[in-house]
């Protein structure tokens, strides 16, 4: 296992095994170790942010519900509002930015990020709130495809997939520890909180990347309508549609974890935050892992995250009433999902040369977008009353489907004459 350190650095000798092969004449960027760890982790600050705020609000869903005076269906709304933010300004906003040079339009998706979240803090109304949440999604997927090829380019072609990591940790040390501390911060302080510090983020990642990021220009001849020409590639939908089938499953069981501890498993309330802080751990090791071995080979990474989840999810639903096994296999599921960040947001930049913006960007719209079919699928085997087993094994015959998705990706690269 490699340290973030190790990964900014170049410490660790690393070959590529990408899509997209490395030239003879593309040459490593004139970056110093520490000028690159420095910009990646102020970049990482910004995925920390966004993690923040897409997470948290679910923990704070009943104390929100309870202040503005609106059911917990409605409470709701506050998760749905920003993930259809993301959906829909990923695409939108990443190719408002294909020709603008990266620095300097992540600093205004940054800035619109900062607005959206003061503008929440102050909502009047539960309806001026779901607009502060929608605005808040809009930033989130551009964000992160400037952020990511920023860390692509200064990292150089062999160690982009490590760097792409660096970027994706934000979220997932959110999840393990900035989640749980805003969460507590909101029910102590006030549910309105989580957005003055999610607001306090973005800013300090703004200053962050004006003093020590470089400025990065897009290729020579980029435009909205090459953006446009590269959604041609079928292989670029290909992996959209893996990226949706592969954290779908995943979703199917994260949806209904506490449940499932409980009923099943037989943990008491106070033993969730446990299992869901196993469930983030997996997802900080996976992803530093993922970034590792992407750099060796992007499909192969895939393919061995989404076997993993597949294999995972089936023993988890049939082990999940006992505890040590139970979350055993979570810790499997989490490490396996969050391997599945770096190598799909990879594996799309791959896909797409010409269209790079636009092809980062949809990583986070087919993950919003899986978040959603998750719940829904779980809901729906739930409803069936097939058990709280059900979405388990629901996620496992999706992440099945995944595996032969993976196997056509691979077989179209193969066809390309690419290295997978």
């Amino acid at each position: 296992m490699t340290s973030p350190l190790q990964i900014l650095t170049g410490s660790i000798p690393a070959v590529t095994g990408t899509l997209q092969t490395v030239r003879p004449d593309q040459q490593e960027p004139k970056y110093s170790p520490r000028q690159v760890m420095i910009a990646i982790l102020a970049l990482s600050i910004g995925g920390f942010a966004v993690g923040v705020t897409e997470f948290a609000i679910m923990g704070l869903n009943a104390a929100a519900a309870e202040d503005l005076g609106i059911t917990e269906a409605q409470g709701g709304l506050l998760v749905t509002f920003y993930a259809a933010g993301v959906v829909i300004g990923a695409p939108i906003l990443s190719l408002m930015g294909a020709k603008r040079e990266r620095k300097h339009y992540a600093l205004f998706l940054l800035g619109l990020f900062t607005f959206a979240h003061l503008f929440s803090y102050f909502a009047p109304s539960f309806e001026a709130l779901l607009l502060g949440r929608f605005l808040s999604g809009l930033p989130h997927g551009a964000f992160f495809a400037s952020a990511a090829l920023m860390a692509a380019h200064m990292a150089g072609p062999t160690k982009r997939a490590r760097a792409i990591a660096v970027v994706l940790s934000g979220i997932a040390i959110a999840n393990l520890a900035g989640v749980p501390f805003v969460t507590w911060a909101g029910l102590e302080f006030g549910w309105r909180i989580m957005f003055l510090i999610t607001a306090v983020l973005a800013v300090i990642t703004m200053v962050a990347v004006t003093l020590w990021a470089p400025k990065v220009y897009p290729p020579e001849g980029s435009s909205v309508r090459g953006e446009l020409k590269g959604l041609l590639n079928q292989q670029l939908w290909v992996g959209v549609l893996l990226a949706v089938v592969g954290f779908s499953g995943m979703f199917a069981i994260y949806s209904y974890i506490s449940y499932i501890a409980m009923d099943v498993t037989g943990l008491t309330a106070g033993a969730i935050p446990i299992v869901v802080f196993f469930y983030g751990l997996g997802n900080v090791v996976g992803n530093f892992a993922g970034g590792y071995w992407s750099d060796k080979s992007v499909l192969g990474t895939v393919m061995a995250g989404t076997v993993t989840v597949a294999v995972s999810m089936a023993l988890f639903g049939a082990f999940a009433h006992i505890p040590v096994l139970m979350i055993t296999f979570l810790l499997l599921i989490g490490v396996a999902a969050g391997a599945l960040g770096p190598s799909v947001q990879t594996h799309l930049l791959d896909c797409a040369p010409r269209a790079p913006q636009l092809a980062a960007s949809f990583q986070h719209s087919a993950f919003n977008s899986a978040n959603a079919i998750g719940a829904i699928m779980g809901a729906v085997v739930i409803e069936a009353e097939f058990g709280l087993r059900a979405p388990a094994y629901a996620g496992a015959i999706t992440a099945s489907l995944g595996v032969l998705i993976c196997g056509y990706a691979i077989w179209l690269a193969k066809r390309s004459a690419y290295r997978v």
